[in-house]
């Protein structure tokens, strides 16, 4: 789908270079009002159900969500690419929790339900863990059987998450009138499905008027494309922040964590006979990389209070940026 969109938007160039930026403002339209429609329905949902924003945000958003991550990581898998599939997931765990859970809290003070952050956080790093463990007993790779037991795992943690939810948030919202639920998940997922082909045609786009402008090769491949997958997650976590429901945007993040790892990295393991393999790389600094900004979240929510502030997102920035030019050196040193 990538090569196709890119292909099309390539072929708008030259005389009809105004049709690109067209294209642009539209998907940044359409991105803008599906990620407003899907919180607002999401907070719905919360309301309706009785169930914590920051439960409908790791769980029904995060899904929506980390829908572009499970398929090109499904099909990179298929397609013989294993490094591409980890990497696909353990990079979107880095860029969700530095870059975009960073900039949220750079918008402003983010309350926090520390109960519930703390049991979803705790799940979140031990996600992270369990991944780096499985894959360094088995010497380097996530074998097959570990894919569906990730996605046991996953069922597991949808189930619980909704349980755990409802106690925490009781009675207190559950009356509320209006459509069927039923209609308020379809709601949803058209929002969510628009927010990613908004944000899949947006990222060619993007790319093709950067080369027009001449910026380097190499920079749009450790920017835009890779930053490309985890867009749904920062609109929706941004627009939840600017709504005033600072808890679903932290939800979101925490459970697209999650789910990277139970989810897109379990689906394409076990579609991969062989399962997935880590190069060298993976263990010297994309899953420290991992560990490290998961275990300063961690840290972060324990003396943060009530609230996560400024400072704090500053600091996740701070370790998202290290990471690229780690990577970027990194390349470097293999290019060299």
């Amino acid at each position: 789908m990538e090569h196709a969109l890119t292909q099309f938007i390539e072929g708008l160039s030259g005389v009809h270079s105004a049709m690109v930026f067209g294209l642009i403002a539209l998907c940044l339209g359409v991105v803008g009002k599906s990620a407003d429609c899907l919180v607002d329905e999401a907070v719905y949902l919360a309301k309706r159900s009785g169930v914590s924003t920051i439960v409908i945000g790791a769980t029904v958003v995060s899904l929506g969500t980390t829908m572009p991550e499970a398929a090109i990581s499904v099909l990179a898998a298929m397609q013989g690419e294993p490094g591409l599939a980890l990497g696909n997931a353990v990079g979107s765990v880095i860029c969700d929790t530095g870059l975009i859970l960073g900039l949220a809290c750079l918008m402003g003070d983010i309350p926090l339900d520390r109960r519930t952050v703390n049991r979803q956080g705790w799940i979140q790093l031990g996600a992270g863990v369990m991944l780096v463990a499985v894959t360094w007993f088995f010497g380097g790779t996530v074998p097959r059987p570990a894919g569906f037991v990730f996605l046991g795992l996953l069922g597991l943690y949808m189930w619980k998450s909704v349980q755990w939810g409802k106690e925490a948030v009781g009675d207190e919202a559950a009356d509320v009138s209006g459509d069927h639920t039923a209609l308020v998940l379809g709601r949803i997922a058209f929002a969510v499905a628009l927010l990613i082909l908004g944000s899949r045609i947006l990222i060619p786009a993007v790319e093709h008027v950067a080369k027009l402008f001449g910026v380097p090769e190499d920079v749009i491949a450790a920017t835009l494309v890779a930053f490309g997958t985890s867009l749904p997650e920062l609109v929706t976590s941004l627009t939840a922040v600017r709504k005033g429901e600072g808890g679903l945007a932290v939800g979101n993040v925490i459970g697209a964590d999650i789910l990277n790892i139970l989810f897109v990295t379990g689906a394409a393991c076990a579609v991969t006979p062989g399962g997935l393999a880590a190069p060298d790389s993976f263990f010297k600094l994309h899953f420290p990389a991992m560990i490290a900004i998961l275990a300063i979240f961690r840290i972060g929510i324990f003396v943060s209070g009530d609230r996560l502030k400024k400072p704090f997102g500053l600091l996740l920035l701070g370790c998202y940026g290290a990471y690229l030019f780690l990577q970027t050196t990194m390349l470097n040193e293999v290019g060299g």
